[in-house]
């Protein structure tokens, strides 16, 4: 019962307010035994089974160890016995390299935060003072290494503070880093929590700005390619973009973002590295990019951008995202530091220290979800018509290989449903949603722009978007075939259009890298189609316009194809019990002698060989395929089951 509690006040205070992105700590002490978080295990969400056993007379030894050696042979010995400690049983979790300073406290529970509020005072000039003052009962921690050197430090503190008032502390500030707080019965930790946090809001006299502000489209848009492929020149990462009233006000000139060029506290360091790049408007990227990743031996995880935000990178979106978080609470910090004397960041020694520690290394590691490469790892992906259908199985597919997902449909509503069902399967940053409407030329520029800014380009776009009308010469109207037009030739137009961008600026930046924009066509783009000419036609045209953009966009890396599958009879276009294709070859007579809906689907799966309609996953493998196929462009791919033969 007690674990759960810890469970549950962990989760309580795992949130983006306390502990960016699996920060913070929690611990309980129950006979001798500490179950402390696991490292690289979120505090949000922590389940029971995720804290470590730890005997905690071990944990204390830690302590009194003399370690000889310099920093690195410290740490690793001090590592060892920290592993050591574990309880038999517990050898396959790693625990949180701040066990032994939890192991420190008398009181049962044990809980450690960063919030943005309490190291605007920890990250101050004047914090130390002005916590004497707010927090008379406070223990306060000078800047210290982290690790063993820490807990040793600690330990003193605790002695000191045990020494003049004869008890040991419950708060605990750590200089540019946090907050502990500890008590015997979670209800405690919530009170104390409430007094830190309300006393903190009554002290600062400036508050973070919130809210959007313009930003320039173009630029930032012409910028995250360009950086993605400068990151990595196979496009194995994430670019995103932010733009905020509070970016703003740092990003305005270099005097501005001065305060943020330093990191405030360790996890600033993991995730946003020791220091940001600053690109003023009009630098050329490549230059800036290599001369900062030259300088420091590793490449920029934020680069800011005079006047418009910042872009934030990582090998993945949950690391891009990551950065992007713990570079907005940087923002915060500074600001807040103004009613604490100013900002008072981590020296350049103890940044370095930071950045080439082992430990930290490994928590970054574990929180980046870094998982096995798949086939589509780490490929930016656009689904038109991606809310149903055919649209919705390729995004599926895609997803389980690895790719990230931008689900665009005309259907905001089940745009959203299926993205959301992505998310719960692959991750919470692995689809996106826009309502798109393919006709309709600035739908489809904001589709490809927020593609860009939220993942960093377009590696595939799969123009699947489409409408069908059957009918004869007697029974179809100009209206209905000028919209099968619009929709499946000039909307694919449209989109080629204006995926290609991005793609261009990607080869630009990383000579040999392709792109593919791929059109979901048809049978009937291979081979006329009895009353049903306006789709064909369409299909056709649509072939034609592949092979033309194939043409042109391969010098930059562009591979265009088509896919043409058969009879996706499960899905609505053909299925809908009132508008589905059955219902319509029924009424138009398409299949001979069928009364029924069930005997039209009978006579259409006759004809497939394969003795069956065709699947979104053999459709998704198919554009696999194309990906993958480094020397195919302009090719009609049938996917008919031997119905179709090319």
């Amino acid at each position: 019962m007690d674990l759960k509690k810890l469970a549950m006040i962990s989760s309580k205070y795992g949130g983006e307010d306390y502990a960016l992105f699996g920060g913070g700590n929690a611990s309980l002490k129950e006979g001798g035994v500490m179950r402390v978080k696991c490292s690289g295990v979120p505090l949000s969400g922590i389940k029971p089974e995720q804290f470590v056993a730890m005997d905690i007379k071990k944990l204390l030894a830690m302590l009194e160890r003399d370690y000889a050696g310099g920093d690195a042979a410290r740490e690793r010995a001090a590592l060892a016995d920290m592993m050591a400690a574990r309880i038999a049983g517990e050898e396959a979790k790693r625990p949180s390299v701040e066990a032994a300073l939890h192991a420190l406290f008398w009181q049962r529970y044990v809980l450690h935060t960063h919030p943005a509020l309490v190291n605007g005072m920890t990250c101050g000039e004047n914090g130390q003072k002005i916590c004497g003052e707010l927090f008379g009962d406070a223990a306060w921690v000078p800047l210290t290494k982290p690790g063993l050197v820490l807990a040793k430090k600690c330990a003193s503190v605790f002695s000191e503070y045990n020494e003049k008032r004869g008890l040991y502390p419950q708060i605990v500030f750590l200089q540019n880093h946090g907050v502990f707080v500890a008590a015997d019965d979670p209800r405690e930790i919530d009170s104390i929590m409430g007094r830190i946090m309300g006393a903190l809001k009554k002290h600062i006299k400036i508050k973070p700005e919130t809210g959007e502000t313009p930003f320039d489209r173009k630029l930032a848009c012409g910028l995250a390619p360009a950086l993605r492929m400068l990151y990595d020149q196979g496009g194995k990462c994430v670019v995103n973009f932010t733009s905020s009233k509070l970016a703003g006000g740092f990003v305005s000139s270099e005097e501005s973002f001065a305060p943020l060029t330093c990191p405030f506290t360790p996890d600033h360091i993991v995730y946003c590295k020791d220091a940001p790049l600053y690109l003023k408007r009009g630098a050329k990227p490549r230059e800036a990019f290599e001369r900062y990743a030259s300088e420091k031996g590793f490449p920029p995880k934020i680069v800011a951008v005079e006047g418009q935000g910042f872009f934030a990178l990582g090998k993945n979106a949950n690391e891009a995202d990551a950065a992007r978080g713990l570079f907005a609470d940087a923002m915060k910090i500074a600001v807040y530091s103004k009613s604490f004397g100013g900002p008072k960041p981590l020296p350049k020694k103890m940044a370095d220290f930071i950045t080439n520690w082992e430990v930290e290394s490994y928590r970054q590691k574990a929180q980046s979800g870094e998982a096995a490469p798949k086939r589509l790892a780490g490929k930016i992906a656009v689904i038109t018509g991606g809310a149903q259908g055919i649209g919705r199985g390729i995004a599926f597919e895609l997803a389980e290989e690895g790719a990230y997902i931008m689900v665009a449909d005309i259907n905001a509503a089940g745009a959203e449903k299926t993205a959301a069902d992505l998310r719960e399967k692959y991750g919470a940053k692995s689809a996106e949603a826009l309502q798109v409407d393919v006709t309709d030329e600035e739908s489809v520029k904001r589709l490809v722009e927020e593609t860009t800014l939220a993942f960093g380009g377009v590696d595939v776009f799969i123009a699947n978007a489409g409408i069908l009308h059957a009918g004869g010469l007697r029974e179809m109207t100009a209206d209905k075939f000028e919209q099968v037009a619009k929709v499946n030739y000039a909307g694919y137009f449209l989109c080629v259009k204006h995926a290609s961008e991005p793609m261009r600026l990607q080869r630009e930046y990383s000579a040999g890298y392709t792109s593919d924009i791929i059109e979901i066509n048809s049978k009937s783009g291979l081979t006329g189609s009895s009353k049903n000419f306006a789709y064909a036609g369409s299909k056709f045209g649509g072939i034609g316009l592949t092979q033309s953009f194939a043409l042109e966009l391969i010098e930059f890396g562009v591979k265009v194809n088509a896919v043409c599958p058969g009879n996706f009879f499960d899905g609505p276009l053909w299925s809908d019990p009132e508008r589905g294709l059955f219902r319509q070859y029924l009424d138009a007579g398409k299949a001979p002698g069928a009364k029924t809906v069930a005997d039209v689907r009978e006579f259409y799966e006759a004809k497939v060989p394969m003795r069956r309609g065709c699947t979104a996953k053999d459709i998704a493998l198919a554009c696999i395929y194309a990906v993958e196929q480094q020397y195919e462009t302009g090719q009609a791919i049938p996917v008919t089951g031997g119905q179709v033969m090319k």
